[in-house]
């Protein structure tokens, strides 16, 4: 993949108060077996510690969604447009 194909949609960081940190990545990559979708992203909210507390990703070239407890196993990849979504619910619902 040349650099020229990946083009950076958000790139982002914030760190709050109360020592938790949201990183969100997205890139539009070429449809590939690796991302059909063309999107490869990376949606977290953890502790500066390290801690991860709810992420979103595919980075390995499948979908993951991580929770404080772990890899979720039961996830189903809803499409790109539906995790947005769901991660930034449940990251309010976090927040509460």
């Amino acid at each position: 993949m040349a650099p020229d194909d990946v083009r950076v949609v958000e790139d982002t960081e914030q760190r709050f108060e109360d020592g938790t940190v949201l990183r969100v990545r997205v890139l539009s990559v070429p449809e590939s077996e690796k991302f059909p979708d063309g999107v490869k992203y990376r949606l977290h909210y953890g502790t500066e510690a390290g801690d991860t507390l709810l992420r979103y990703d595919n980075s390995h070239g499948h979908h993951e969604r991580h929770t404080a407890d772990g890899l979720d196993e039961e996830y189903e990849f809803p499409g790109y447009n539906a995790v947005q979504r769901r991660f930034w619910k449940e990251l309010e619902q976090a927040c509460e």
